[in-house]
Formats: C-alpha cells, structure tokens, sequence
C-alpha cells in the first residue's frame, strides 16, 4: 500500500506541453504512472506522449476520470492552475513551481477552505519535489531510479535531502513506502502533521523519516503530533545548525524568525517528543536502520 499515490491512480498534468512538463511527465509514464492527459489551455484535442490534451481541468476530469494533478505552470498563474483543480474535483494536486508569491498562496488557502472535507483538495508543495511510492507512481522531479520499494515513508521541505535519504536506504536494502516533499515555502499546502497522519495509518508504513530545516513551526507542531498519536518510529534530520537568526537559507521559509525555529531548539523539541535525530545529513540511513534493528530486537 502506499499514500497519496499508486499505480491506479490516474493524473493529469497542467502545462504538460512546456518543455519541461512534457520531460517529466514522459518520465513519470516510463515509470509506470498512470498518466491519462494533460492541460494546456488552446491546444485541447491534441495528443502528447500518446495522451489526450484537454482545455481546462474540468474536461480533463470529465474525459479520463483524473483524480491527481501534478502542476507544472509558471509562478504568476501557478495559484489560479490550483484553484481550478480543486474546482474540478481533483482529489490530490502537486504542484512544483517556485516563486508563486505568498499573496497568491494565501488566496490559495482561503479558497481551499470553502470546500466540504470530502471534496477538498490535499495541496503537496508548491516549490517541492512531489509525491513518489517506488515501483508503483510518482508525481513531480525526482530521480525514481534512486527510490527501492520497502516500507520507510519519507516526508521533508528540502527535495534534495529526500533524495538523500532514499539512497542511503537503498544503500542499506531497506525500501520506501513513499516520499513526499512538502516543500520549502513559507506557505504550503500540507505539513509535516498532515503527512505523518496518513503514514500512521498506512498499514505497509513501518517507520517514518522525517527531513527539516530552519525557519517555520511545522517539526515542532509535527513533534507532538508523534508524541501524542504516533505508535511509528520516527527519526528526524534538522537542517541548518549553523544558520545565523534572520538570514535566508536557500528556501523561502527557511528563515529563523522566532523561538523554536532554529536548527538546535527544533532538535532539541523532536528529541523531547522521543523522537531518534540523525546528527547529520550523511547518517540519516544509518540512524534509521539502526532504529529498526533495535525494534526487531525488542519485539
């Protein structure tokens, strides 16, 4: 089993006629995604990669029964592509683009919020890798080839140090259930909390890797969700000890701007919420192979 997506999920691409949609969706269906068309306003009847382009989001849903989107359109329209998937019904949307203005994401937000729970959309991003469950789909950038399936979630803001961690899993033979890169700006669509919740549920997750970094209440709000509902290990790597307060550190969000958002006070939060902390980015598998093998060993 696997979160959020898996091989029957059918998806849809925005933008998937721009260059650099059409790379990752033609990658996405090499690796088995069940990609059923794209959106490119004005090119509707067309095909591409084999696939239907549609006009709207609407038709698309319409025509192919879509339930996922993964949006690949530039910043300044970016918000309105998210909004018109929730409107369509989409049920799950991943969106890459970096740089939509905060404004536009607060928009987001609030028009989110006025859809009933059973029809609300679970926004992953903006600004992340995506959403991949090895051998089975993926929605987004990253490399699949580097992902084995198993049964160790991941879930981190920074796209680069999941990769990380799913090739030091690899490394060690222990798989992944799935990744899932929530992103690095200051205003997401879902947070650690929210990942976690659905990985204590999946029954073929066994322990979670979670990956953070400065800036922002996510891994102190996710701490005591763990403590408090988690029977799942989780092990943590926090980004940025060495960041001085009030400088910008690659992300967005990434910005120590009050109590409890630099690198040492989240440690020492997760730690306090028994949660394992890898000490550095390189031993972030080691940490959690060693996680497992003491819980085989006291079962």
């Amino acid at each position: 089993m696997a979160i959020l997506i898996n091989e029957r999920t059918p998806v849809i691409v925005q933008g998937m006629s721009g260059r650099i949609g059409q790379f990752h969706a033609g990658d996405m269906i090499a690796h088995g995604t069940n990609v059923v068309g794209g959106v490119t306003p004005g090119r509707g009847g067309e095909t591409l990669l084999g696939r239907p382009l549609f006009n709207t989001v609407r038709e698309a849903v319409e025509a192919t029964g879509a339930e996922a989107s993964l949006v690949f359109v530039p910043p300044p329209f970016a918000a309105d592509a998210i909004m018109e998937a929730a409107d369509a019904g989409i049920k799950t949307a991943v969106c890459v683009t970096d740089g939509i203005p905060s404004q536009d994401m607060m928009k987001v937000k609030r028009f989110l919020r006025r859809y009933p729970s059973d029809r609300k959309l679970r926004l992953i991003g903006p600004n992340c890798a995506g959403i991949i469950s090895p051998g089975k789909g993926f929605m987004g950038i990253m490399p699949p080839h580097i992902y084995m399936p198993g049964r160790i979630g991941i879930v981190g803001r920074s796209g680069t140090l999941g990769y990380e961690a799913a090739s030091q899993l690899k490394a060690l033979g222990i798989g992944v259930s799935t990744s899932v890169g929530i992103g690095g700006d200051p205003i997401n669509g879902s947070s650690f909390r929210d990942i976690l919740e659905l990985f204590e549920a999946d029954p073929e997750t066994d322990a979670v890797m979670m990956i953070g970094e400065i800036g922002g209440p996510q891994e102190a709000e996710a701490a005591v969700y763990a403590r408090d509902h988690m029977k799942k290990p989780v092990v943590a790597y926090i980004a940025g000890l060495s960041a001085p307060k009030g400088r910008k550190m690659g992300h967005a969000g990434a910005i120590i701007s009050a109590f409890g958002e630099s690198a040492q006070e989240k440690v020492e939060i997760l730690s306090a919420a028994g949660i394992t902390i890898a000490p550095n980015p390189s031993s972030m598998g080691e940490t959690m192979a060693a996680v497992l093998a003491s819980r085989r060993a006291a079962a």
